[in-house]
This record gives C-alpha cells, sequence and structure tokens, in this order.
C-alpha cells in the first residue's frame, strides 16, 4: 500500500509506518529498531552526528547504505582514535568509495572527535551534552504528519550554537535536529505508528 502524504501506512508486515521509511528495506529497518529510540553511548552518539553531518545535501538512504563502510573507515567511530587522525588518514578516506569522500565532512568530523575527547578531558560527555538540551515533549501531542514535524527547533539552534562554542563543526540547526530526532532526544514518530511508543 502506497503512505498516504506524509503520513502513516500499513508496511510489509501489516503494521502503520511513518511515511518515510516505506520506500527501502534500510529505511524501514532504521525506523524500526534505531530511530528515535533514546540513546547515550558515546560511541553510538558520535556515529549519528558524524553521519548526520555527512548526510548534509544527500539522501539519508545513500548513508545508510554506506554506513558499513563508514564504520570501517572510521574505526567504528572511536572518537579517541579518529581524534588522532593526521592528513595520511584525510587522503585514505578521500580515496575510500565506501564513504562519502568530501573533504569538509572528512576533516569536520576528525574535528568532532576532538571536539568529544575534549568534553571527557573537562570531565563532561557527549551524552551529557546533547541530552541537556532534550526539549520537555510531556505536553506535547504525537505529530499526526510530517507537516507538523519542524526541520528545526529553538532546541536545535541551542544546541548547534553550544557545540559550535565547544568547538564542533558542520552542525547547524538543521542537521543537529535530525541527529535529536535520531537519537531520541525527541519522538517524531508520528501518531499511529506502530513504532511511537509510549
Amino acid at each position: 500500500m502506497a503512505a498516504p502524504e506524509l503520513g502513516t501506512a500499513a508496511g510489509p508486515d501489516g503494521l502503520d509506518r511513518c511515511w518515510w521509511c516505506l520506500g527501502a528495506g534500510e529505511y524501514l529497518d532504521y525506523h524500526d529498531n534505531e530511530w528515535g529510540r533514546p540513546l547515550h553511548d558515546e560511541r553510538a552518539l558520535f556515529e549519528i552526528l558524524s553521519l548526520e553531518a555527512f548526510q548534509s545535501g544527500l539522501s539519508w538512504l545513500t548513508i545508510l547504505r554506506k554506513r558499513p563502510g563508514f564504520r570501517r573507515a572510521f574505526d567504528g567511530f572511536d572518537f579517541e582514535r579518529v581524534a588522532a587522525y593526521g592528513e595520511g588518514d584525510v587522503e585514505r578516506l578521500l580515496a575510500d568509495a565506501s564513504i562519502v569522500r568530501n573533504r569538509a565532512k572528512i576533516v569536520g568530523t576528525i574535528r568532532n572527535a576532538g571536539a568529544v575527547v575534549a568534553l571527557h578531558t573537562e570531565g563532561e560527555t557527549l551524552d551529557e551534552l546533547l541530552w541537556s538540551f532534550a526539549p520537555d515533549h510531556s505536553n506535547r501531542p504525537p505529530p499526526s504528519s510530517g507537516n507538523e514535524i519542524d526541520s528545526a527547533t529553538a532546541e536545535s539552534a541551542a544546541l548547534a550554537k553550544e557545540l559550535k562554542r565547544r568547538g564542533f563543526a558542520l552542525l547547524g540547526p538543521t542537521t543537529v535536529y535530525s541527529t535529536m530526532q535520531a537519537a531520541g532526544l525527541v519522538n517524531d514518530h508520528l501518531a499511529g505508528c506502530a513504532f511511537r511508543g509510549s
């Protein structure tokens, strides 16, 4: 069944899902098992932050299909190892067809790894920093269509500003909001989606 425009529709198992995930198996798996679930693992948060930055200007499906390559190329998103990358690693990554080969995004990811390490040096974590900007949605009704979902919010703009202040790159309000959605800081599963949860 085709998804109603920006609404929900049944997937192959008959369960209703958000419109955006019904076009490809990779989207379906990501939607059902990852997107919007509260994430607190430092390495996983660094990974999603990095992948969202790489996604800018591209489809998320491209990133999902290249994620195994990204994980291999960036040492499983071990931010301490990535922070130690030098110019030779940049050239290695630029030659790796299994990832998105964009110098600015590669250099930015290395810089962001260093910023995560710097947080840890100061006794902080990426988890604490990101989640300190999670909005209180206890009284917010679930969106009934994609038209009710913003591409950026006051919280994502404030978090983007703080990340920049902390030395992070490539993370504007829209990319940060996508990260917030992916890591469960906000729950943008539509009303009626079987995977929305409570």
